[in-house]
């Protein structure tokens, strides 16, 4: 379960998720699995990565761990852009459809996370994931919990 808390140095989810990228710090699931977070701003946050063959299943493709990933991520900071230092947040629930396979052809991945809706308990989101030819491979949409840091 994805649990993350703001009141780093009392920035919101927005400043902190800027600082982040600025500073070229990812989180250690993206070092692992090879992806960023690209772009920020109130409401959505869009992920690249490069799968490789260090990700792909038995049968000879990317694993759907890898795209539920990106997908998971690009939805929860969506969610995080929008919280207060005062605030955190926790996946409740990820749907993942998958449209298309990923190999280590399919080029820089694109998974980009979008706010449907917020509210003082729950967040509502949903996200792409598109390969380097801009073709959809997988979507997902996300309940978030939200909730005041201790």
């Amino acid at each position: 379960m994805d649990v993350i808390k703001n009141n780093v140095n009392g920035l919101s989810g927005l400043e902190q998720l800027r600082a982040l990228i600025d500073a070229g710090t990812p989180a250690p699931i993206a070092v692992t699995l090879g992806f960023s977070l690209v772009e920020i701003e109130e409401g959505r946050a869009v992920f690249e990565g490069h799968p490789d063959r260090s990700v792909y299943n038995p049968i000879g493709s990317v694993h759907g761990g890898y795209a539920a990933t990106l997908l998971d991520s690009a939805c929860g900071c969506a969610i995080h852009s929008r919280l207060s230092a005062e605030q955190g947040y926790t996946t409740l629930e990820l749907k993942i459809s998958y449209h298309r396979p990923l190999t280590d052809i399919s080029g820089p991945v694109r998974a980009e996370g979008r706010v449907v809706s917020i509210g003082r308990r729950a967040g509502f989101a949903e996200a792409t994931l598109t390969d380097g030819n801009g073709r959809l491979c997988a979507s997902a949409t996300s309940t978030l919990l939200i909730f005041a840091n201790p």
